[in-house]
Order: structure tokens, then sequence, then C-alpha cells
């Protein structure tokens, strides 16, 4: 087949222990998952389903040492989270049938220009432009579920330049992630390929260029990243 222009390069993450990659069809994200989070951000959070927003490919950053703030925001804010990725199809999923599709989990930071969400927020127009940009979805190395037991009860965190922000257990999110997959596979047909934030707790915060980050989860491959300043 002959194309106009040569296709974009099939977007993967490593894998711990595996020379193999990991490709990448689509990401999903859930918001308000922590209770905490939700209440920092003046909202309720919604405990008769989760929501969601979503990220294009272009969003996927590899997790690599540096990182380039955004063009047209003057505050973009990190979001630790886990990432969990799927490796079966999953539709219309049951809690006995949802964590056999899960592959394994990763470090994620969901990169937001706040500025342009609260302005999105409101005047009631989609987030588009606060989370969804190159590079917003940083993800660490991915390791396979067979290796992280009992990732329910891990400790997520974050850290600017060595100043604790963000902390929490991951059994604190509103929704489970057998939760997340059972609801959201009654919208799409879910694969091999989609990867799904699974939201953030409280202590969100602007980043600056030189700022040095470090997001963890017990038992994942850790993010290690300074901030550079944006692309003149």
């Amino acid at each position: 087949m002959d194309y106009l222009f040569a296709p974009r390069a099939l977007p993967s993450l490593a894998i711990v222990g595996d020379a193999r990659h990991y490709s990448v069809s689509r990401i999903f994200c859930v918001g308000r998952n922590y209770a905490e989070h939700a209440a920092e951000m003046g909202a309720e959070v919604d405990r008769e389903a989760p929501f969601y927003f979503t990220k294009s490919i272009t969003a996927l950053s590899h997790g690599e040492t540096e990182w380039r703030l955004p063009p047209g925001t003057e505050e973009c804010h990190h979001e630790v989270e886990l990432v969990v990725a799927l490796a079966k199809p999953l539709y219309r999923a049951t809690p006995e049938t949802a964590m056999d599709a899960v592959y394994g989990y990763a470090v994620g930071l969901d990169m937001t220009r706040r500025d342009l969400q609260a302005q999105a927020k409101a005047k009631r127009r989609p987030w588009d432009l606060g989370k969804d940009f190159e590079g917003s979805a940083i993800v660490g190395k991915m390791t396979p579920a067979a290796g992280c037991q009992a990732i329910e009860h891990a400790q997520i965190a974050f850290s600017c330049d060595g100043e604790l922000r963000q902390r929490a257990l991951l059994s604190q999110m509103i929704w489970s992630v057998s939760d997340i997959l059972c609801h959201l596979s009654t919208y799409y047909h879910l694969a091999a390929g989609d990867l799904i934030f699974t939201g953030t707790p409280a202590g969100v915060a602007a980043v600056k260029a030189g700022d040095h980050l470090q997001a963890t989860i017990t038992g994942l491959s850790p993010l290690d990243i300074e901030i550079l300043e944006v692309e003149s």
C-alpha cells in the first residue's frame, strides 16, 4: 500500500525484564478517583460511576530523564497515577474476568495545563487543551502483572526536588482497577494495547523548568525526570 506520507511510528513502552516492547493503541484516564484530590479541585466524587477523558497517542511520553514544558500555559501540574495495560480483549467484563485482561502496570504522570483546564471548566467546555497535548501522558517501564503481588495495597507517591507532594495507598481509590475495567468495558471494546490512567491522589501542584520529579509506586519501575524550559 502506498501512503501520501509516512505513517507515524508505532508507540510503545519498555517492559521490565523483557527485550520486547508493549505497543500502545489508546489512552483512557479516570477523573477524580481519590476523594481528597476531588476536594482540592473543588469537586465531589461521583460514587455512582467513574468518569473518563482520553489522551491521543501523541500524548505518550516514554518516561525518559527529561521532559519539556508545553506551550500555552503558566500552570503545568503533575498528577501521579497507576497505569494499567491490557493484553486481551475486554467487553462487558465481570469482576471475575476483568483482571485476566491485565498485562501489567506502570507509574504514570498525567501532566495537565491546569489554567487551561480551569478556563474550560468555567465555560463548561471539554478539557482537551488542558489534558491532551504532546508528551502529557508520561509512562515508565511496564511491569508484568505476575510480578506485582498485592498491587492494590501499594503506596503511590510523588516528590519535587526532594519535597513530598503526593502520597496515598492505591486501596484509597474510589474505583478499583476491576471496577474501572468492568465499567469502561460496557462503553468500549477494550483490547490489547489500551492504557488506563487510574486517577491521582491529593497534592497536585505546578512544576517549572529545573525541577527534578520523582514518581513511585511500590514494586514498579520509578520515574525520575528533569523539567526543561518550553521550546522557543
